[in-house]
């Protein structure tokens, strides 16, 4: 059998951009994206991919590793684009819509973007971010994306620029795709949102993000055909790799423009949607509004990027998670939903180790370590940062995450912090998250992050800052010393909140995530509490 080796029939690079190649003729008279009137089909989609691809390399000049960057909400544009720009041999770079004029700018000139596709939402930002490279820095082309624009606002971005739909129009629909030489050779790059440092530049393969998006579809049991609503932006993370996802199994993708309560519920009845995914800021405005009448059928939603508080997963079990644990009691059940549980088909291994020894943690539920991770579908490394790769990705064969953990009896994994967001007072590490899980837990609170605040005695003490449901607030529900004592009634001492800063929405990353990074300022800038405040 030693002679038996690798060849060009049996080693070809393994990309998910050959999903939508088999979806155009396995699903090619279904419905693939759904926008308002909008409708294509999954020959189509593969069809405006393979025109748009080619326009890239050739009207375009994008050549084979060159960055393209795409600025759009989640429209079929956006969607079209994940597997068009692989398709035309350039590395995919989904910009966060939120980022302001200098972020991006930066990151285009980090990134050496040579080709920006805009949202005719997002021109002016495009415009303020190109103003601001360097005279002796070239700017990449810009194609304006008009769909769904209304003509009286539409002004070109200059006379003679091709708009995106102009470019599918004079494309080859017969274009001989450029596929990776290697299946390590890099498809995405995506920078982060910057909750614990400066964006960096994260680097995938072709391979990586194939192994995801399978792993992505079997750890969710996602079914053949399934109807999927795009609550999570597209830019974050490739929305974790269901773009190419929904073509492996022929799914349909309802896009929004927009995210807001009665949008969803209106796209969930009128398209008969079956999974939805987003953050647990998701979870939590969708479970705040009223809605007139229950789903008529349960909706799978997958939440991830921070541990969602149990008290948001009771208000929106009519949405469906549909696990074992259902058949516990409701409260146990979002308890235990609440965990991050085991790894994933996609990974090797998962651990939580002594941040000293390297050593594993005892599985008791209690001891804390960093959580490690190994295995095909990790990234390259960070672009143009040596350090930052070789700081997270060790020469054990680990790759170390920051976040603090525990492993419990039952092989199941529980994120407990950052390992910044770990408040140490006299002594005693508390966990952030499970003191904002308790507070998530009153009927007034809508929002809750927990910071350290310096404290003359202890060093410093948990500060909880808050906002309140609109009843709530109208109704001046709860006051510093009645979140306290409700606290208090739930968690050891040293674990209530000293401090607590009521706001009318907590400061967010531009992913949706809380930014803990304002809040720590806000609570030094508080001062230290007095020791004589014990």
């Amino acid at each position: 059998m030693d002679q038996l080796k690798p060849n060009q029939s049996n080693s070809c690079p393994l990309t998910p951009i050959t999903f939508l190649e088999r979806a155009a003729t396995v699903y090619g008279d279904c419905p693939s994206l759904i926008h308002n009137s909008t409708v294509y089909t999954w020959s189509q989609t593969h069809r405006r991919c393979l025109q748009l691809a080619s326009s890239i390399a050739s009207v375009c000049g994008v050549k084979r590793g060159h960055v393209v960057s795409v600025v759009a909400p989640n429209t079929p544009a956006m969607y079209e684009l994940h597997f068009a720009v692989p398709m035309s041999g350039a590395i995919l770079n989904a910009v966060n819509t939120r980022l302001d004029a200098h972020t991006f700018s930066v990151l285009l000139r980090h990134g050496e973007s040579k080709l920006v596709f805009v949202d005719h939402q997002f021109k002016p930002l495009v415009q303020d971010a190109l103003a601001l490279f360097p005279p002796n820095i070239r700017t990449p082309k810009v194609v304006l994306i008009t769909n769904d624009t209304p003509a009286h606002t539409l002004t070109a971005w200059s006379s003679d620029q091709k708009t995106y739909e102009d470019l599918i129009e004079s494309g080859n629909p017969k274009f001989n795709w450029i596929r990776p030489r290697n299946e390590w050779d890099p498809i995405t790059l995506n920078y982060t949102s910057g909750t614990t440092s400066a964006p960096k530049g994260v680097v995938h393969s072709h391979r990586a993000l194939f192994v995801m998006t399978l792993d992505a579809l079997i750890d969710w049991s996602v079914p053949k055909q399934p109807v999927y609503l795009w609550t999570l932006p597209m830019f974050h993370s490739n929305g974790w790799c269901f773009t190419w996802g929904m073509a492996a199994v022929g799914g349909t993708n309802v896009c929004l423009r927009k995210v807001d309560p009665p949008a969803v519920y209106a796209a969930i009845r009128d398209n008969r949607v079956t999974h939805m995914s987003g953050a647990p800021v998701i979870l939590n405005m969708l479970s705040n509004f009223s809605m007139k009448e229950p789903l008529k059928n349960p909706v799978h939603f997958l939440t991830g990027g921070a541990p969602p508080p149990a008290a948001v997963l009771l208000r929106t079990e009519s949405l469906g998670f549909v696990r074992e644990w259902n058949r516990l009691p409701a409260t146990d059940r979002a308890r235990l939903k609440a965990r991050q549980g085991v790894r994933t088909l996609g990974l090797t291994e998962v651990d939580v180790v002594d941040s000293v020894t390297g050593s594993s943690v005892n599985r008791d539920g209690s001891t804390l370590g960093e959580i490690v991770l190994r295995g095909g579908s990790l990234m390259l490394g960070y672009l143009k940062n040596p350090e930052a790769t070789s700081h997270c990705m060790r020469d054990n064969g680990w790759f170390y995450t920051g976040d603090v953990g525990v492993i419990h009896a039952d092989g199941y994994l529980e994120i407990k912090d950052r390992s910044k967001d770990i408040i140490i007072t006299g002594g005693e590490n508390v966990s952030s998250v499970e003191v904002e899980s308790v507070l998530y837990s009153h009927p007034a609170v809508n929002e809750a992050a927990v910071v350290a605040r310096p404290d003359e005695f202890w060093g410093e003490t948990p500060c909880a800052f808050v906002s309140l449901k609109k009843a709530a607030a109208a109704a001046s529900a709860a006051g510093e010393k009645e979140v306290i004592e409700f606290c208090r009634g739930r968690l050891p001492h040293y674990m209530v909140p000293k401090t607590v800063v009521f706001k009318e929405e907590l400061p967010k990353t531009a992913t949706g995530k809380i930014q803990k990074t304002r809040l720590r300022e806000s609570a030094k800038a508080l001062g230290s509490l007095p020791a004589s405040r014990l």
